[in-house]
């Protein structure tokens, strides 16, 4: 066999690689208000506990299983804050509403002839689209079953990545193509936008939520933190934030390092301060990328993504083949000019933050990992 046919094999064979844990859960056995268990939490770890997914909540779980304690707090708030963002946990930056669209306080969405409508998330059920890849030409999949919005997200996350976003305009104009190909044009159909004033308290853009039936109810008006529910799923509900509960802090196994280095640089710093720069191999380490760079101080970030010259192939620091890609258009996927200098893969700072190939002297923040 060819050598750099067996190469290229071996590097495929490692898309399997298992992931690193990326956030560390504490429980804190003290009863605090919500304000005062936020400030115990970022002082001493990172912040209190943030979930993306069914593994943060079961991690979660186990964490707080042996306390004894009926609630817990988490860093979930109710906020004056009601913005629009997608299911990804992008921030909403196109919006192609309908005539009148938002026209109240519906707090999710569905697309009709190209243009997005707001509507009520749990009274109506409509039909969907997930997305199972980043790529909107192929990534796209129609799900007939009649659903309300929170049920398709749950459907969209177990069997694909997650209900659809629609980020620019060309975007938007493949996903009218696909419902037009797959004729169910004239239908309603939920994509994956959707609002809420419940914010994280370390800012992350997680949209998951894990409440348990008819919560968060609000009752008399003052309920505007979140617990863990003393129920054996312990899904959440909402409280009083002056009410003393023990909590759950998080560490994040990500580190945003504000210096300005070139790769090489951030490199050398990673591996004598932390353990390495990250490697992206997932949405769900994407996501935490994400809420992690919007604090940078650069347009971009550097990653632990190398351009390897000689095969023209992506590779990340540990020597696996990129499996999940999230490149900006233009980036990542033609031939790179290494004549002149090697490059490098950075994520964007600010826009649907993905991925670009620059030039290893450019100076940039970079983001360490922690994990061991």
């Amino acid at each position: 066999m060819d050598k750099t046919l067996h190469f290229i094999l071996l590097l495929i064979a490692l898309c399997s690689v298992s992931e690193c844990v990326q956030r560390q859960y504490h429980f804190v056995n003290v009863r605090k208000t919500w304000t005062e268990a936020q400030r115990y939490c970022r002082e001493n770890y990172t912040d209190l506990a943030t979930a993306d997914d069914m593994n943060d909540t079961s991690e979660l779980k186990n964490s707080v299983n042996d306390s004894g304690h009926q609630y817990v707090w988490i860093g979930l708030q109710r906020t004056s804050v009601n913005k629009w963002q997608w299911s990804s946990g992008e921030p909403a930056l196109y919006l192609n509403w309908g005539s009148g669209q938002p026209d109240g306080g519906d707090e999710c969405a569905y697309i009709f002839n190209g243009q997005f409508y707001d509507y009520s998330c749990s009274t109506y059920y409509l039909k969907f689209i997930c997305s199972s890849s980043n790529n909107m030409n192929t990534g796209l999949v129609f799900v007939s079953q009649l659903m309300n919005w929170r049920s398709a997200q749950s459907y969209c996350r177990q069997n694909h990545i997650d209900l659809v976003s629609v980020r620019n305009q060309n975007e938007s104009q493949q996903l009218q193509k696909f419902i037009n190909d797959s004729h169910i044009s004239g239908s309603f159909v939920w994509i994956g936008l959707f609002r809420d004033s419940w914010q994280w308290s370390d800012q992350s853009n997680s949209s998951f939520r894990y409440w348990y039936p008819n919560q968060p109810n609000n009752a008399g008006g003052q309920e505007n933190c979140t617990m863990l529910e003393d129920e054996p799923l312990r899904r959440w509900g909402d409280n009083t934030c002056n009410s003393k509960f023990p909590f759950v802090c998080h560490e994040d196994k990500l580190i945003l390092i504000r210096e300005k280095l070139t790769w090489s640089e951030a490199l050398r710093y990673c591996r004598q301060n932390h353990m390495d720069l990250v490697s992206v191999h997932s949405e769900e380490i994407q996501r935490r990328v994400m809420n992690v760079v919007k604090r940078a101080s650069t347009e971009a970030v550097w990653l632990g993504l190398h351009n390897y010259c000689s095969m023209n192939m992506w590779l990340w620091l540990s020597g696996e083949v990129v499996c999940y890609q999230n490149w900006a258009p233009g980036n990542g996927t033609t031939p790179e000019n290494c004549r002149l200098e090697k490059r490098k893969g950075a994520v964007q700072s600010g826009g649907d933050q993905r991925w670009i190939s620059l030039p290893e002297s450019h100076k940039l923040n970079f983001i360490c990992r922690n994990d061991e």
